[in-house]
């Protein structure tokens, strides 16, 4: 899979990788570099790894209501929130946002993701007037991130969504109707925008030419991988996958509590009335120059306690950083855990979420 911005990328001098399937800039320039100009400035980056899937019908409320972990009927148009679609045992499906519009929901998802989603979905279908239409080949997904992204869009005459997360709006750039979404991907402040797959180049040299006197500059998946780490952002399929239970990714933000059935409540319901769970997602500093790999093992003493699932060496505190999970006997802020790496161990400390607070 390919973004409708390849020939852009190639064109000036990305390094494209294949992540996972999808053909993506690794980085325009010094990856570094990147992650400056977004923890200082703004970045803009290209985020065709995610879809949405446009939900309409009369029963559309009631039934998302019932499928979703979040309190889909306290929405309303242009507001929005995060929740999870779970399996009856209370398994990750897909971790989601979701938009609220005039007549319709927009579920936004993980593209890789989106296939199992939909086909959970689409079971419980029955005699709901429910269609589900999958915009993938419509709509491109770029994201502005950084403390001066608000002024890119006021550089292009947009008035900011917001305050809060997930706000959205349509506006107008390049000629191109699209709409803006307040949502960080970084732990910046920054918002996302859903474009028109014809006008996405236009679109973003638009923001570029506009926010040159921000310091825009365009942002590759290797700073903001780095970004995301610091920022505790699990991904999907890499932090979170079908094996996992909502709450062990730390996904609390997610769940409503108080509104009643949703598909696999009763596991949620039973984690939360124990009081625990037996591991959580969690943040580890490394001691050390050398990262972890995904999968590498977490010992204390003998016992294997927890893996890594994302490490990365951190700009801002200079040195490794890690995600892994750790069995709930460990996860004081603090404890000191070990990895293996060919015979020689690491030293990995737990720390509380996220690294960038």
């Amino acid at each position: 899979m390919t973004t409708p911005l390849s020939a852009w990328h190639t064109a000036h001098g990305a390094v494209l990788v294949d992540d996972r399937g999808i053909v993506l800039p690794a980085s325009f320039s010094d990856p570094e570099a990147e992650y400056r100009a977004v923890r200082e400035h703004a970045g803009l980056l290209d985020l065709t790894f995610r879809t949405q899937v446009c939900v309409t019908g009369t029963d559309r409320v009631s039934f998302l209501q019932g499928m979703l972990t979040n309190d889909i009927k306290a929405l309303t148009p242009g507001s929005g929130c995060a929740a999870a679609l779970l399996t009856e045992q209370g398994r990750l499906v897909a971790d989601l946002r979701v938009y609220a519009l005039d007549t319709s929901f927009l579920l936004d998802v993980d593209v890789r993701a989106q296939a199992s989603m939909l086909e959970t979905l689409s079971r419980f279908l029955v005699a709901d007037d429910v269609e589900l239409e999958d915009l993938h080949a419509q709509w491109v997904t770029l994201a502005l991130q950084g403390p001066l992204a608000a002024q890119v869009l006021q550089a292009c005459n947009i008035v900011p969504p917001g305050p809060q997360e997930f706000q959205h709006q349509e506006a107008e750039v390049a000629d191109t109707t699209v709409r803006i979404i307040k949502a960080s991907d970084t732990g910046e402040d920054g918002y996302e925008l859903l474009v028109p797959s014809p006008q996405a180049e236009s679109v973003w040299t638009t923001l570029l030419q506009r926010g040159a006197r921000w310091g825009l500059l365009p942002v590759g998946l290797t700073a903001l991988n780095i970004l995301r780490i610091e920022a505790g952002i699990p991904w999907y399929g890499i932090d979170m996958d079908q094996e996992r239970l909502v709450l062990e990714v730390g996904m609390a933000h997610a769940i409503s509590f108080t509104k009643g059935c949703y598909l696999g409540q009763e596991v949620v319901e039973r984690a939360t009335a124990r009081g625990h769970i037996n591991r959580k997602l969690s943040g580890l500093r490394i001691q050390g120059h050398i990262p972890p790999l995904s999968g590498d093992k977490l010992y204390h003493g003998s016992h294997e306690v927890g893996w890594i699932t994302s490490a990365v060496v951190s700009p801002r505190f200079g040195h490794p950083i890690a995600l892994g999970y750790v069995r709930r006997e460990y996860l004081s802020p603090g404890t000191q855990l070990r990895i293996d790496r060919h015979g020689t161990p690491m030293i990995a400390e737990v720390v509380a979420l996220p690294f960038s607070r």
